[in-house]
Order: structure tokens, then sequence, then C-alpha cells
């Protein structure tokens, strides 16, 4: 036996050597990972493309170099989603030569070079959707024909690409002495969505909404007759003077609310140390008698569903105006009521404009700059203020309602303690001897973790609030209850314990009612092997526990992968992709220090309690099912199709898509 290692390396199939290394140019990167970019290749993406190249047209409205956006939707070449042109009448994309690309006009740099475009500097745009340079080049590379016309200078000019690739040079096509702005029509490549088509109502909303976000702009929506219906008319213009309040006024309806007036204003933020404008913010919130409630959250006219720090600055206004009225009227009982009683049931429109947003990612779901929560609330709070005092009448009414729902969230806390406690002392040997159980009497809403191994357990078990966080311990991949026997099920100890320390039951016996926690939070690695427990774990909770999903107690923890490090300041990445966001952006030029966590278990209780544990800076994402029984009949024969015990349903499933399956996914 050789004395050398090395000697001993086992054989290879195939070279790895320099020629291994690919080096993708252009927006080949786009064709290649379209997920890293629009997150994915279904409808969501697809619609995506569109607000990609309307949310520029509203930047040059927002800016107040554009009043008016046209939408129009045609059917397109067979096979294709359909035919897109918004056209603007703003400044026009810039046509002459480049100084850093001779030969190459500046239109077609910005289509066709990654994070080129003007909204870096601050310059072109004091607030805007756009932020990292890729949105039409993106939308470019994934179009099997882009046509771009700008009107300027009296002229029009006009180029035309195909995924990504300039069919040839930018060439005048005429004169024009009133028009200018820019058109871009597009079709996107069936090569990346396959069948999947544009829809036009999806569209119409689209429009509508965007209208609603900026009272400057009337936006003109068009489509061809085949594609219109009693919903979405071949044409339209909105234009709506209100902003948020007349949305809101109309998504209301007759409905009874708790106050007459709907508590709806906009208020500019306070200029920086430099004097610059940090942007501004509008809102409208109604408090319906008897409503499930919704949200609607945007940034720079971007919807940002999963809110953010914005939100996060709305909650704590109006948290604390309420408080403080209840003190002023002597209402004692006040100074316990929470963000969930103010909010829960209401319809709630924001809307922030703010310089360089930072976004979890390039489809920008949720808003994560730290100034926006302080700014928005800030902004809000002397306004809700106002609200409650100028009429007291108004006032209490809304003190009260807040109140009603805030002793029913404490008689159920009370319940819930009572049992917990009950279920502690009477029946102490059937509760899992892994499960590190909360004490359940703190002021926030009682969790339960399920944690991966030991390792992470013991980590979570230092990071965790003893008050309102429980920590189960699981080991490895459990059980896959879509293809097992019930006999099988009953026998497994890690399912027997997670239903033992859930104390609800399970299928035909599940009684929510009787859940010992508010929230359950599935918390696993932030890898391939965490997503396979994970995907496990729901699988249990859809075919034992499915009402505990449909009430939306079930819950994802989101750890990050990464730890960037530079000039001593730190920030977590959730993946590759947010990790290259945080590089090209706060770090963009900096020397940066990459650490991976291989696991939760090597994280020190204070990174997993700031970045995935404490409430006020984590993130969770919460796992739904549909209301309608179509649709959830068709989640469950995606759980079956997926999980079930018949192997071919999964071959002909990844046989279908293997097209979409990224090539490092399958190395790994």
């Amino acid at each position: 036996m050789s004395d050398n290692l090395f000697d001993s390396a086992p054989a290879t199939s195939g070279d790895y050597d320099s020629s291994s290394i690919e080096v993708l140019e252009g927006l080949e990167p786009v064709r290649r990972r379209p997920g890293m970019y629009i997150g994915g290749t279904d409808d969501r993406a697809l619609h995506h493309l569109a607000a990609e190249v309307l949310d520029n047209s509203m930047d040059e409205a927002v800016a107040g170099h554009a009043n008016r956006i046209e939408m129009v939707l045609e059917e397109g070449p067979p096979g294709t989603a359909g035919k897109l042109t918004i056209t603007d009448n703003g400044r026009g994309m810039p046509i002459d030569e480049h100084p850093k690309f001779p030969g190459k006009s500046t239109l077609e740099v910005i289509l066709t070079t990654l994070h080129s475009g003007g909204k870096f500097s601050g310059k072109a745009y004091a607030t805007s959707g756009g932020l990292h340079g890729v949105g039409v080049s993106v939308v470019n590379a994934l179009s099997v024909l882009t046509r771009v016309e700008v009107a300027r200078n009296r002229e029009v000019h006009a180029q035309e690409f195909s995924k990504g690739v300039p069919k040839g040079n930018i060439a005048k096509i005429g004169d024009t002495p009133n028009r200018r702005g820019t058109s871009v029509t597009f079709i996107p490549d069936p090569e990346i969505f396959g069948e999947r088509k544009f829809s036009a109502k999806r569209l119409f909303k689209l429009a509508r909404s965007k209208a609603y976000l900026f009272a400057g702009v009337e936006i003109r929506w068009k489509c061809a007759a085949a594609l219109a219906s009693d919903e979405v008319p071949t044409e339209a213009v909105f234009q709506f003077p209100g902003g948020l309040a007349d949305h809101l006024k109309e998504q209301v309806g007759t409905r009874e609310c708790v106050t007459a007036d709907f508590f709806a204003g906009n208020q500019d933020f306070p200029a920086n140390d430099e004097g610059v404008s940090q942007g501004r913010v509008e809102w409208a919130i109604a408090w319906p008698l008897w409503s499930d409630g919704s949200t609607s959250w945007y940034c720079n006219t971007v919807p940002t569903p999963d809110g953010g720090t914005h939100e996060q600055g709305l909650r704590a206004a109006l948290t604390k105006g309420l408080r403080a009225f209840g003190e002023l009227t002597s209402q004692k009982k006040a100074k316990d009521i929470t963000a969930d009683d103010v909010m829960t049931g209401s319809e709630i429109m924001l809307s922030v404009f703010i310089r360089d947003p930072q976004f979890q990612s390039q489809t920008k779901d949720r808003l994560t700059s730290p100034e926006a929560a302080r700014l928005v609330e800030n902004a809000v709070r002397d306004h809700f203020d106002m609200f409650l005092s100028d009429n007291m009448d108004r006032g209490r009414a809304l003190l009260g309602a807040v109140m009603e729902r805030m002793d029913e969230r404490l008689r159920r806390k009370q319940e819930r303690e009572i049992k917990r406690k009950t279920a502690t002392n009477a029946k102490k040997l059937r509760l899992p001897g892994k499960l590190t159980d909360c004490s359940g009497d703190g002021e926030g809403e009682t969790e339960l973790f399920i944690v991966e191994g030991d390792s992470a357990g013991g980590s979570a078990k230092q990071a965790r609030n003893r008050k309102t966080q429980a920590i189960l311990p699981i080991r490895g991949k459990i059980l896959n209850v879509a293809s097992a026997s019930a006999d099988k099920i009953r026998a497994n100890s890690e399912i027997a314990d997670l239903a033992l320390a859930l104390g609800c039951g399970t299928r035909k016996d599940c009684d929510p009612e009787q859940l010992r926690y508010d929230r359950i939070i599935i918390m696993t690695d932030a890898d391939v092997d965490g997503a396979h427990i994970a995907t496990l774990l729901m699988t249990f909770f859809f075919q034992e526990m499915p009402e505990l999903v449909r009430r939306g107690h079930l819950y994802l923890a989101q750890p990050p992968l990464y730890r960037l490090t530079a000039n001593k300041q730190s920030i977590y990445a959730r993946d590759d992709e947010h990790r290259q966001e945080i590089e090209n952006g706060p770090f963009k030029g900096k020397k940066v220090e990459v650490s991976r966590f291989k696991g939760l278990g090597e994280m020190n209780p204070g990174q997993l309690r700031e970045t995935t544990m404490a409430p006020e800076t984590r993130s969770l994402v919460r796992i739904t099912l549909p209301e309608q029984n179509e649709q959830r009949f068709a989640v469950k024969e995606l759980v079956d199709q997926l999980m079930g015990r018949n192997p071919e349903h999964r071959f002909n499933f990844i046989q279908n898509r293997a097209g979409e399956i990224d090539r490092e996914m399958i190395d790994a």
C-alpha cells in the first residue's frame, strides 16, 4: 500500500480539467437558470416578465417624467404565451453610443447586459422598483422576440432581439414631432415557459393595481377580442386621484365597518443628512365588522406579498397608537393589545417609496430595508394618533373592537395554558421525553420548533424564549406517511412523539382546538437534506392533521446558509441567490469573507436566535391549503403523485419536467 494519501484516490469515469469549466457570457446565465432571476418557469414567473417591464414605465411616472402608460395584450404566434406591448410617454431609453461599449447603443447595452441600468447612482431615479439592472434584460433573454421602440429628440428608433441576441443594429424608423417615450413588445419563449399562456385577467388586475399606487398616472388597457371576457374588457382606462383610498373603498364596498371613516393618508419622509428626500408612504386601512381581512404591501409600486420592514413599521405605529389612546381614555387593559389584535380582520394597503430598497430576492417578495420600519412608524404614528383623538367616539369604537379581539385571544390562550398544564401535570409520563416544553406564561404566542437532530436541538434550546418556545428534536428523515400503511405509521416512534407533543390527535380524531401551541415551526438545515426532511414533515401534517394546515398553524423557518462579513459588518444569506444579491448590493466592491453553515448545529445559540428564532428578526413561511375544493383536490393529487406508493407516478413527473431540473441539483 502506498504511503501517499493521494495515490489511493478512486478512479473516476470522466476527466475534470480546465475544459470542464464553463464560462457563461452575456445573458446565457438567465436562460440556463431562469429561476435565479424570476423564481421559476411557472405561471407566476411568466407574469413576472410583464411586471418587470411595467415597473420600468412606472418608475418613469413616479420620477415625474411620464403620466401615461399603455398595456396591449395580443394573441401572439401559435404555441406562445401571447404578445404583450407596454408603452410609456417618458424620457425614452438612451439610444446614443455607450461610452464603455464602443459601437453599441446604450439601448442595446441595457437589453443585453445584466446589471446595466440607470437606477444604481440615484441620479436618474430617486426611487425605483428596479434595483439591479437585470429586469428588462431578463425579459429579453427569456423572449423569442423583443422589439423596443424609442421616441426621443423628435425621432423614432427601433431594435429587435431574439433570446437576448440582437437581430440587427438600432435603426431610425421615422420622425415624430410630438411623441416621446419607450415601447417594449415581447413574446415569451415557449422553450422556457412551455404551453403556458398570459392571463388577460391577471394582467388587467396588474395594470389596475399600478394605477391605484400612483395617483398621477393614467394606464390604458387593451386586449384582443378573443382574450376579453365579462371580467376583462377589450379597452379600459385607469386613473385614481384618491390612490389607495379609492382602491380600498372599492374593495370594502357596502360592508359595514367599525369606523365609518377609513384611516388613510400619505406622508413624505424627512430628508437625510445630505438634504435628500428619503421617499414617502401612503396607506389606507378599514376595519370591517365581519371579515377575514386582507393585506397589500408595496414598495416603489412593486408588490411585496410577504410584507417586510415597512409592514413592521405600520404594525408598530397602530399598536402603540391604540395603547396610548387606551391610556388616554383610562382603559388600563389596552396595554395588552398586540399588533395581531389591531390588524386581524382589517383591510390594509400600504405603499412606500424609498431610495435603494433591499429585497430578499430578485422577485422582491419581501422588503428587508431596516430603515423602512422606522420611517413608516414615525410617519404613520402621528396621523393615527390624530385619527383616534380628533373624533373620540370613532377612537373609542375602534379601541373597543380591538379590545374585544384581545379579550378573545387572551381567553383562548388561557384555555390552552390550562390544557398544557393539565397535560404536563396529569399525563407527564405521556409527553415525549425529548420535548423541551415552554412555560406558556409569556406575553407572546406559543411555538413548537421541530428540529433535525440532537445537535440542532441543543442549540435551539439555548436560543429559545423559554416562556413561549418549545423544542422537539427528531432523528433524521421521518417516515413518509403518504406511502406507509396505517399500522406502520402507528408503530413509528418519531410520529408518535410528534402527535403526543401536539396533543390534538390525528386524522378523524384531529381537533385543532386541542392543539397545545399557536404555531408549529419546521426548522431544518438550509440544504437538500433539510428540504427533504421538511417535505416529509409537511406531508405528515397534510395527511394526518390537514385542519391545522388549513387554519394556518404550520410554518417553515428560513435559516441562513451563509454569513457574509465585510468591514466588520455581517449579513446572513438564505441561499446562493441571496448571497449573490448581497455581494452585488451592500457589499459590492468590498472584500467579503464568506462562512457556510453546514447545519443548524454549527450555529451558536446567539446566531440561531437572531437569524431564525427571534420573532423580531426572523422570516417564516406559512404553509396553507386553498379554500376551494377543486384546488385542494389538486394539491392532494400532487402529494399522492410525488410522495405516494406508486413510483411510476414520480418517474413520470420527473420525466415530464426533466428540462426544469438544475444540473447543479443533480450533481449534488
